[in-house]
């Protein structure tokens, strides 16, 4: 799993443009950009209540999941020997017990979460909601998956704060009521407000909720049916892209996010039993499709080409010739 996160992690390509619009490029080895991601998240989680800033420079709030994929990212900088295992440690803990603390509750204000969720987006001072974002279901999700990878890296028996670690692991994932955030279609809501009530939005396949899914279906305290996977995969998308036929979602971080945490290598539902295929294989031909299409570049961008792919969710510019 650390592997594969640690290549996940080099997600970020450093563009500069100029008043001429000529946009250079900055090259970084493979070694250089997993470790300036790592500092990412290392220097810029606040150090009071060690939540991730959803973007950077620009400070307006913090981003649940991205804590989530920050609690990950410090396993990479131990195993990376960027920091130690009692550096890591102590920074998960912190994380955790801040998290385990946040008031939780069905007001509109003055709290972090409910049921067991957390708000989609922090404030930067209290880890509040943040003015009046949903209460989320995939970056929860996403949150719940650092969570448990921090409870499986830190096994030490005997080591008090590793105990701890795992200790408010499993009771922030415990608490999360999977169950109230259901709809009556099967299908889990993309979240809720206090104001309104529940989003009509819900998760059906393919996209980055994967791995919400399978840890709401493996809860210990509020599972869902295995009929949920179903549900899931009865509106996924089969389709060709520039060669390659895969289940159909744009940009790559919906392929991305859930491997993070899983290795789907020979994992097979029905649907991929059906297709001969499995989602390690399903990513790997999206990711490629997606490469194909920049160097084709039908839509003109300035930059596309076979070294400068990989369309996903991000901030920047972008530039037609």
């Amino acid at each position: 799993m650390l592997q594969l996160l640690g290549r996940l992690l080099i997600l970020f390509a450093l563009i500069s443009c100029n008043a001429n619009k000529e946009i250079s490029f900055v090259k970084y080895s493979r070694q250089e950009l997993k470790k300036r991601t790592f500092d990412y998240f290392w220097r810029t989680t606040d150090t009071t209540n060690y939540q991730v800033p959803d973007r950077y420079p620009t400070l307006t709030f913090s981003s649940i999941a991205a804590t989530g994929f920050g609690l990950s990212s410090y396993l990479v900088g131990i195993e990376n020997n960027y920091i130690t295992r009692s550096e890591g440690g102590e920074r998960v803990l912190s994380t955790l017990k801040f998290l385990a603390e946040l008031p939780q509750g069905p007001e509109p204000s003055g709290v972090s979460g409910y049921k067991g969720f957390f708000y989609h987006f922090l404030t930067l001072d209290k880890a509040q909601r943040f003015k009046q974002v949903e209460l989320s279901s995939i970056d929860t999700g996403l949150l719940m998956a650092g969570v448990l990878s921090c409870m499986s890296y830190f096994d030490k028996e005997n080591d008090p704060v590793e105990k701890e670690i795992r200790d408010l692991a499993e009771g922030l994932y415990r608490r999360v009521d999977w169950q109230w955030m259901m709809k009556s279609n099967g299908k889990m809501s993309m979240g809720w407000h206090p104001e309104k009530g529940f989003l009509d939005s819900d998760w059906a396949g393919y996209n980055e909720a994967m791995v919400l899914l399978i840890m709401a279906m493996g809860s210990p305290t509020f599972p869902l049916p295995e009929t949920t996977w179903h549900k899931w995969c009865e509106t996924y998308p089969i389709d060709s892209f520039y060669g390659y036929k895969n289940v159909q979602f744009d940009p790559l971080f919906g392929h991305q996010y859930s491997h993070i945490w899983i290795d789907f290598r020979g994992i097979q539902d029905s649907f991929m039993r059906a297709y001969s295929d499995d989602y390690f294989e399903n990513s790997r031909k999206a990711t490629l499709s997606n490469r194909a299409y920049c160097i084709k570049n039908p839509g003109k961008w300035v930059g596309y080409s076979e070294n400068q792919w990989g369309l996903t969710a991000c901030d920047g510019q972008s530039i037609n010739r």
